[in-house]
This record gives C-alpha cells, structure tokens and sequence, in this order.
C-alpha cells in the first residue's frame, strides 16, 4: 500500500464516519475560531485606534502642562510637582514663535456635556464643545464633508461660527436638509454652522468628531472664566528628520515663554506623537499573547479529544487493520493511514474554523468601533500549521497503536 492508497483510504474513512469527522471537526474548529477570532479583534481594533491617530505622524508632537493630571507618584514615594496649567495667552506666543519653524494648533476642550439645539431639537447633553484654530483639523487630518474651514479673522476674534460632526447634522437637521449657514444654540448662544466633519467613527462609545462641534480657539477661551482650561498645542515639523532638532527649539521657547528658571525642570511635556504609536503596538503585543494563550489551551482540549477519538477508531479497525496487516501493509503503512486521517480531520476543521474566526472578529472589532473588514493573512497561515502540527500530536498515538497490532490477533476481534 503506497502513500496515495493511504490518502485515499483516509479520505474514504473520512467519508464513511461522516458523523464521527463532523463532530471531531467540530472540536478543532472551536479552537481555531477562538484563536484567529481573537487575534483578528486585537488586530482590527489596534487598525481602528491607529486610524484615528493618523493624523499625529512621525513628524509632529503633543505639548501639554507638566503634571496637568494632578500630580504623578514617582520612585521613593516622593509626587511630582504639578505645574500651573498652560494659558491660553502663553500657547498663542507658542504658536506665534513656532510659526519660523513649522505649523502648530492650540486647542482645548470647552465642555464635554453640552446640549445643543435647534429650533425644536436638541441633543443630547453628551456633546463635546472644543477649541481650535485653522490648522487644527490639517494636523489632525480631519476632513470636511461640506462646507469650509475656520479663517484667521473668524479665529483671531473668536465670532460665532461652529463646525460640527455628522451624527449632529443627522440629530439637528432632518435628512435632505441644508445643514450650513444655519444657526444653532450652543450655551444659549446662536452659532453659524459653516462646516460639517466627514463621518469619523471611533472607539466604544466615543464617536470622537461624529459628536462634537468645533468653535474658534479665542471664542472657547472666552468660557474659560476661572482660568482651567486645559490648553494643548500639537506642532509639526518641517521634515520628519529634523523633528528633534525643532522639538529641542520648541523646548526653548515654551521654556521662554513659561519663564522657567534655569535649574527648573520643564513646568510643561513634549513627546513626540509617534511615541502613541509605539504604546498602542506593546498594548496590542500583550493582547495577542494573551489571545494566543486562550487559543492555544482550547486548541489542546481539542487535540485531546481528538485522539480520544482515533482511539476509539483504532479499537473499531482493529479487524480491518489485521486484514491490511495480512495482505502485506508495513506498520510505517499503518500509522500513515492514522495520521492522514487525523490531519485531514484537522484540516477540514481548520478551515471552517478560519472563515468563523475571521468572520467573529471583524463583527466584535466593528461593533467597538466601525472600521473595514480584515483578512489577517498572517494568522491564517500559522493556524494552518497549527491544524497539521494537532493532527500529527493528536493522531500518532493512536496511530502507533495500531501499528503495533498483531494481525492475527487483530484478525480473531469481534
């Protein structure tokens, strides 16, 4: 009997025990599923949070107040100092400076409870209200649907006039509706509408631009009655090789401007924003090893019950193997048959387990947050070898069995 015969008889076999391989492919679908299911959520989540960074690139940077969370605990139980916050004044002499250099925005969030109306309608009071100037959505890389983006006079004297997300287009105006150069209420104040952001999306429950509304910088810093604002200024490069020459200058001037002293540590932070990047791909790291782990001990649950299964098939041949022993089959012949049959089980296992895993884990990634469908090529490539490398484990024990069996004993089973 040679190699193909054994294929053949294994596909045979698969055929005859239809019910048995169903319930066996079973298993191994279950764990692959769960493997590449999780992996393929780690993955699109992980596409989905980078996609809404896309706009900090290699070449830009976040500065923000040192210490603005209230103070962090360092080594010997000693808590940073916390600094006063950055002023609105002091983040526009920022800007200012920065212009010889590249383009910078300064923003900050006015209220995260707003309600906003129209005529009859209103939102919600979940509704971000946030500061920013004419290069905020360029740097932010958000785009506009219709309409048209803040200019320098709106912003220089903070007028009326609001660009806002699209989930508040579809709350404020019914569909077919002109949504621009209408007004809406935002702190009992009229606003003209002159923008209106492409759909965004976003993680969880935060729909990010979908449900918020931008105003000019100096018409949010007009709110900021008691001063507790937190100002926040994202700067660009000129060229992404030259980004920690001109953070180092950045440095300088906010040092300047904030009038630290010479021994003082920076009463501010600057990081680069690529640095986002980097936390999020050791976050996910973390994720696909624990998903790997879940994944790996279901699939050795299902590499049990798999040889439990030839086991039993072993014992329910052990005629049909005498009679393949007496008619010449080698025990090498013998145990390739198990194994193919194990590996083919495994397979066809596998690749059901594949498509479920890829469907499971686009439906969970898009349920957090809406985003494109994944192929992960990668993990389908190493579940397939996982798939063989069960079959093989699962499958060489009962498989040495029975290629152990003495013919004519095998011959006298009932």
């Amino acid at each position: 009997m040679n190699l193909i015969e054994n294929v053949r008889e294994a596909l045979n076999s698969v055929k005859v025990h239809l019910l048995r391989t169903v319930l066996t492919g079973a298993i191994i679908a279950i764990g692959i599923s769960s493997l590449v299911g999780m992996l393929t959520a780690i993955d699109g989540i992980k596409a989905q949070i980078a996609e809404s960074f896309a706009g900090l690139g290699a070449n830009s940077f976040d500065l923000v107040s040192s210490g603005s969370d209230g103070g962090r605990v360092v080594q010997e139980g000693k808590t940073e100092k916390t600094y006063p916050p950055i002023t609105f004044r002091e983040a526009q002499s920022f800007k200012e400076e920065y212009a010889s250099i590249g383009i910078s925005t300064v923003f900050a969030n006015a209220s995260g409870i707003a309600e906003i109306k129209r005529g009859s309608k209103k939102t919600n009071p979940n509704i971000r209200v946030r500061g920013g100037d004419e290069n905020y959505l360029a740097i932010k890389a958000m785009k506009l649907l219709e309409g048209r983006n803040f200019s320098q006079v709106e912003v220089r004297y903070g007028n009326n006039v609001a660009i806002i997300g699209k989930e508040l287009e579809e709350t404020l105006f019914t569909e077919g509706e002109e949504a621009l150069n209408q007004s809406i209420t935002i702190f009992g104040k009229p606003y003209t509408v002159i923008g209106v952001l492409d759909k965004q999306g976003g993680v969880g429950q935060d729909q990010g631009a979908d449900r918020q509304i931008l105003t000019p910088i100096e018409n949010a810093a007009r709110l900021d009655f008691r001063g507790t604002f937190n100002y926040r200024i994202t700067g660009v490069a000129s060229d992404p090789g030259k980004i920690d020459y001109e953070m180092g200058q950045a440095t300088g001037m906010m040092r300047k401007i904030r009038q630290d002293r010479v021994a003082q540590p920076d009463s501010f932070e600057l990081s680069k924003s690529e640095s986002v990047a980097e936390s999020l791909e050791e976050v996910a790291g973390y994720l696909r090893i624990g998903g790997f782990g879940i994944g790996f001990i279901t699939l050795l649950g299902a590499s049990i019950g798999l040889m439990n299964i030839m086991l039993v098939s072993v014992t329910e041949r052990t005629r049909e193997i005498g009679i393949r022993k007496a008619l010449g089959a080698t025990p090498l012949r013998i145990r390739q048959q198990f194994l193919i049959e194990a590996i083919t089980i495994c397979v066809i296992g596998g690749v059901f387990g594949m498509m479920l895993g890829i469907l499971i884990g686009n439906v969970i990634a898009n349920f957090i947050g809406p985003g494109g469908f994944l192929v992960p090529w990668l993990w389908m490539v190493i579940s397939f070898v996982i798939c063989i490398v069960v079959g093989l484990l699962a499958g060489y024990i009962p498989a040495f069995k029975a290629s152990k069996l003495d013919p004519i004993e095998s011959l006298r089973y009932e």
